[in-house]
Protein backbone atom coordinates (compact mmCIF):
# COMPACT_ATOMS: atom_id res chain seq x y z
CA UNK A 1 0.00 0.00 0.00
CA UNK A 2 1.70 3.32 -1.17
CA UNK A 3 0.99 6.01 1.74
CA UNK A 4 2.28 8.81 0.22
CA UNK A 5 1.75 10.70 -3.49
CA UNK A 6 4.13 11.33 -5.86
CA UNK A 7 6.54 14.45 -4.95
CA UNK A 8 5.28 14.71 -1.59
CA UNK A 9 7.80 16.04 0.50
CA UNK A 10 9.14 13.73 3.24
CA UNK A 11 10.89 13.94 6.47
CA UNK A 12 13.54 10.93 8.14
CA UNK A 13 11.54 7.48 9.42
CA UNK A 14 8.42 8.64 7.45
CA UNK A 15 7.11 5.23 6.26
CA UNK A 16 5.88 5.89 2.40
CA UNK A 17 4.31 2.62 1.69
CA UNK A 18 4.24 -1.36 3.23
CA UNK A 19 3.73 -4.58 1.24
CA UNK A 20 4.76 -4.91 -2.60
CA UNK A 21 6.99 -2.09 -3.10
CA UNK A 22 10.69 -1.31 -3.67
CA UNK A 23 13.04 0.29 -1.42
CA UNK A 24 15.03 3.23 -3.92
CA UNK A 25 17.57 5.89 -3.42
CA UNK A 26 17.37 8.07 -0.28
CA UNK A 27 15.08 4.81 1.46
CA UNK A 28 15.39 2.38 3.87
CA UNK A 29 13.52 -1.17 4.33
CA UNK A 30 12.39 -2.00 8.01
CA UNK A 31 10.10 -5.19 7.91
CA UNK A 32 7.75 -4.74 4.98
CA UNK A 33 7.53 -0.50 4.98
CA UNK A 34 9.39 1.13 2.70
CA UNK A 35 10.82 4.12 5.10
CA UNK A 36 12.64 7.79 3.95
CA UNK A 37 16.18 8.18 5.21
CA UNK A 38 16.45 11.99 3.77
CA UNK A 39 14.20 15.26 3.54
CA UNK A 40 12.91 15.41 0.18
CA UNK A 41 10.58 14.52 -2.76
CA UNK A 42 8.99 11.37 -2.80
CA UNK A 43 9.37 9.37 -6.75
CA UNK A 44 7.67 6.90 -7.57
CA UNK A 45 8.45 4.83 -10.27
CA UNK A 46 6.14 1.51 -10.29
CA UNK A 47 6.55 -0.68 -7.37
CA UNK A 48 10.13 1.51 -6.84
CA UNK A 49 10.16 4.38 -4.42
CA UNK A 50 12.91 6.83 -3.91
CA UNK A 51 13.48 10.13 -2.01
CA UNK A 52 15.01 12.77 -4.03
CA UNK A 53 17.26 14.93 -1.34
CA UNK A 54 15.99 18.63 -0.95
CA UNK A 55 19.69 19.57 -0.20
CA UNK A 56 22.75 17.79 -0.79
CA UNK A 57 26.34 18.29 -0.24
CA UNK A 58 28.97 17.51 -3.29
CA UNK A 59 30.24 13.79 -3.35
CA UNK A 60 33.09 14.07 -5.62
CA UNK A 61 33.42 11.60 -8.80
CA UNK A 62 35.88 11.30 -11.21
CA UNK A 63 35.62 13.14 -14.33
CA UNK A 64 33.43 15.89 -13.02
CA UNK A 65 33.86 19.16 -13.73
CA UNK A 66 34.14 21.60 -10.55
CA UNK A 67 34.44 25.42 -9.65
CA UNK A 68 37.09 25.54 -6.82
CA UNK A 69 38.14 28.33 -4.67
CA UNK A 70 42.01 27.99 -3.65
CA UNK A 71 42.38 28.67 0.01
CA UNK A 72 45.80 27.60 0.57
CA UNK A 73 49.00 26.99 -1.28
CA UNK A 74 51.50 24.20 0.08
CA UNK A 75 55.03 23.40 -1.29
CA UNK A 76 53.89 20.99 -4.13
CA UNK A 77 50.12 22.06 -4.49
CA UNK A 78 47.24 24.13 -4.02
CA UNK A 79 44.28 23.44 -1.91
CA UNK A 80 40.86 24.12 -3.02
CA UNK A 81 37.05 24.46 -1.78
CA UNK A 82 35.25 22.63 -3.68
CA UNK A 83 31.79 22.80 -1.95
CA UNK A 84 32.24 19.54 -0.32
CA UNK A 85 32.97 17.75 2.51
CA UNK A 86 36.17 16.73 1.27
CA UNK A 87 38.59 19.44 -0.48
CA UNK A 88 40.09 18.68 -3.32
CA UNK A 89 44.11 19.22 -4.64
CA UNK A 90 45.74 20.62 -7.84
CA UNK A 91 49.55 18.94 -7.87
CA UNK A 92 52.08 21.57 -8.91
CA UNK A 93 52.78 18.63 -11.81
CA UNK A 94 49.33 19.36 -13.19
CA UNK A 95 50.42 23.06 -13.83
CA UNK A 96 53.80 22.78 -14.15
CA UNK A 97 54.92 19.46 -15.30
CA UNK A 98 58.33 18.25 -14.24
CA UNK A 99 59.58 21.61 -13.98
CA UNK A 100 59.94 23.84 -10.25
CA UNK A 101 58.26 26.80 -9.97
CA UNK A 102 57.03 29.29 -7.29
CA UNK A 103 53.11 28.35 -6.58
CA UNK A 104 52.02 32.22 -6.44
CA UNK A 105 53.17 32.76 -9.67
CA UNK A 106 50.08 31.01 -10.80
CA UNK A 107 47.53 30.89 -8.50
CA UNK A 108 46.79 32.77 -5.07
CA UNK A 109 44.64 31.69 -2.33
CA UNK A 110 41.45 33.30 -3.45
CA UNK A 111 41.52 32.41 -6.80
CA UNK A 112 38.68 30.67 -8.60
CA UNK A 113 39.59 27.84 -11.28
CA UNK A 114 37.74 25.12 -13.29
CA UNK A 115 39.29 21.75 -13.01
CA UNK A 116 38.24 18.21 -13.63
CA UNK A 117 38.06 15.66 -10.83
CA UNK A 118 41.31 13.69 -12.28
CA UNK A 119 40.94 10.65 -9.48
CA UNK A 120 39.31 10.31 -5.83
CA UNK A 121 40.78 7.44 -3.48
CA UNK A 122 39.25 5.23 -0.79
CA UNK A 123 39.60 8.11 1.87
CA UNK A 124 37.78 11.03 -0.81
CA UNK A 125 41.24 12.90 -1.33
CA UNK A 126 40.07 14.52 -4.40
CA UNK A 127 42.86 15.30 -6.75
CA UNK A 128 42.07 18.08 -9.46
CA UNK A 129 43.32 18.90 -12.72
CA UNK A 130 43.34 21.40 -15.49
CA UNK A 131 43.97 19.58 -18.58
CA UNK A 132 40.91 20.11 -20.66
CA UNK A 133 38.67 22.13 -23.22
CA UNK A 134 38.07 25.70 -21.05
CA UNK A 135 39.38 24.63 -17.97
CA UNK A 136 41.68 27.22 -16.07
CA UNK A 137 41.30 30.27 -13.70
CA UNK A 138 38.46 32.57 -14.36
CA UNK A 139 39.10 36.69 -13.87
CA UNK A 140 35.79 38.58 -12.58
CA UNK A 141 32.48 37.31 -12.72
CA UNK A 142 30.43 36.42 -9.24
CA UNK A 143 29.92 32.64 -7.80
CA UNK A 144 26.39 31.64 -7.24
CA UNK A 145 25.91 28.49 -5.51
CA UNK A 146 23.30 26.11 -5.46
CA UNK A 147 22.39 22.43 -4.45
CA UNK A 148 24.41 20.12 -6.50
CA UNK A 149 21.48 17.81 -7.03
CA UNK A 150 19.90 20.93 -8.56
CA UNK A 151 22.36 21.63 -11.36
CA UNK A 152 21.00 19.34 -14.05
CA UNK A 153 17.90 21.16 -14.04
CA UNK A 154 19.63 24.29 -14.47
CA UNK A 155 21.37 23.18 -17.49
CA UNK A 156 18.15 21.61 -19.28
CA UNK A 157 18.04 18.95 -21.93
CA UNK A 158 21.04 19.39 -24.17
CA UNK A 159 21.76 22.68 -22.45
CA UNK A 160 18.51 24.32 -22.91
CA UNK A 161 17.99 26.14 -19.68
CA UNK A 162 21.51 27.75 -19.25
CA UNK A 163 21.95 28.85 -23.16
CA UNK A 164 18.05 30.61 -22.39
CA UNK A 165 19.56 32.48 -19.53
CA UNK A 166 23.29 33.17 -21.61
CA UNK A 167 21.54 34.53 -24.53
CA UNK A 168 19.22 36.78 -22.35
CA UNK A 169 21.22 38.14 -20.49
CA UNK A 170 24.30 38.02 -22.71
CA UNK A 171 26.02 36.78 -20.07
CA UNK A 172 29.25 34.00 -19.50
CA UNK A 173 27.85 31.41 -17.10
CA UNK A 174 29.40 28.07 -16.65
CA UNK A 175 28.46 25.59 -14.53
CA UNK A 176 30.20 22.88 -12.10
CA UNK A 177 29.17 19.99 -10.89
CA UNK A 178 29.68 20.53 -7.53
CA UNK A 179 26.80 23.26 -7.82
CA UNK A 180 28.89 26.00 -7.74
CA UNK A 181 27.92 28.53 -10.87
CA UNK A 182 30.42 31.05 -12.22
CA UNK A 183 28.89 34.81 -14.10
CA UNK A 184 30.78 37.22 -15.57
CA UNK A 185 28.87 40.11 -17.60
CA UNK A 186 27.29 43.62 -16.92
CA UNK A 187 26.58 44.40 -13.01
CA UNK A 188 22.91 44.74 -13.37
CA UNK A 189 22.88 40.82 -15.87
CA UNK A 190 24.66 39.12 -13.67
CA UNK A 191 22.18 39.79 -10.58
CA UNK A 192 19.86 38.89 -13.46
CA UNK A 193 21.15 35.87 -13.47
CA UNK A 194 21.72 35.22 -9.53
CA UNK A 195 18.44 35.99 -9.40
CA UNK A 196 17.05 33.39 -11.91
CA UNK A 197 19.62 30.67 -10.87
CA UNK A 198 18.16 30.57 -7.30
CA UNK A 199 14.68 30.55 -8.36
CA UNK A 200 15.37 27.30 -10.63
CA UNK A 201 17.23 26.20 -7.57
CA UNK A 202 13.96 26.21 -5.38
CA UNK A 203 11.69 25.05 -7.97
CA UNK A 204 13.56 22.60 -9.38
CA UNK A 205 10.63 20.26 -8.70
CA UNK A 206 8.10 21.91 -9.70
CA UNK A 207 5.99 21.59 -13.05
CA UNK A 208 5.86 24.12 -15.56
CA UNK A 209 9.62 25.56 -14.58
CA UNK A 210 10.81 26.60 -18.12
CA UNK A 211 8.29 29.03 -19.34
CA UNK A 212 8.38 30.38 -16.00
CA UNK A 213 11.48 31.36 -16.20
CA UNK A 214 11.44 32.64 -19.41
CA UNK A 215 8.48 34.59 -18.36
CA UNK A 216 11.31 36.01 -15.47
CA UNK A 217 13.75 36.29 -17.41
CA UNK A 218 11.74 38.86 -20.31
CA UNK A 219 10.05 40.78 -17.02
CA UNK A 220 13.31 41.32 -15.55
CA UNK A 221 14.86 42.54 -18.62
CA UNK A 222 11.80 45.28 -18.94
CA UNK A 223 9.55 42.79 -21.75
CA UNK A 224 6.18 41.97 -20.09
CA UNK A 225 4.86 39.30 -20.99
CA UNK A 226 1.16 37.39 -20.11
CA UNK A 227 1.25 34.52 -17.45
CA UNK A 228 -1.08 31.67 -18.03
CA UNK A 229 -3.64 30.99 -15.62
CA UNK A 230 -3.23 27.51 -15.27
CA UNK A 231 0.10 25.50 -14.36
CA UNK A 232 1.13 23.59 -17.45
CA UNK A 233 1.97 20.00 -16.87
CA UNK A 234 5.71 18.64 -16.58
CA UNK A 235 7.79 18.46 -20.07
CA UNK A 236 9.60 15.64 -20.94
CA UNK A 237 12.71 17.75 -20.02
CA UNK A 238 11.67 18.43 -16.22
CA UNK A 239 10.51 14.33 -16.28
CA UNK A 240 14.26 13.40 -17.70
CA UNK A 241 15.33 15.77 -14.92
CA UNK A 242 14.18 13.86 -12.05
CA UNK A 243 14.75 10.48 -13.79
CA UNK A 244 18.56 11.57 -13.43
CA UNK A 245 18.10 12.14 -9.51
CA UNK A 246 16.48 8.81 -8.91
CA UNK A 247 19.18 6.51 -10.38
Amino acid sequence: MLLVEDKQIVVPGEILAEGDYHSGRGTFTEEDKVCSSLVGLVAVRDKKISVIPLQSKYIPKRGDVVIGKVSDIRFSMWNLDINSPYSGILPAAEVFGKEKRDLNRAFNVGDVLFLRVVDVDEVKKVKLGLKGRGLGKFRGGILINITPTKVPRLIGKKGSMINMIKDQTRCEVVVGQNGVVWVKGKPEMERVVQKVVKTIEEEAHTSGLTDRIRDMLLELLGEKTEKPDTEKPATKEEDEYEEELIQ
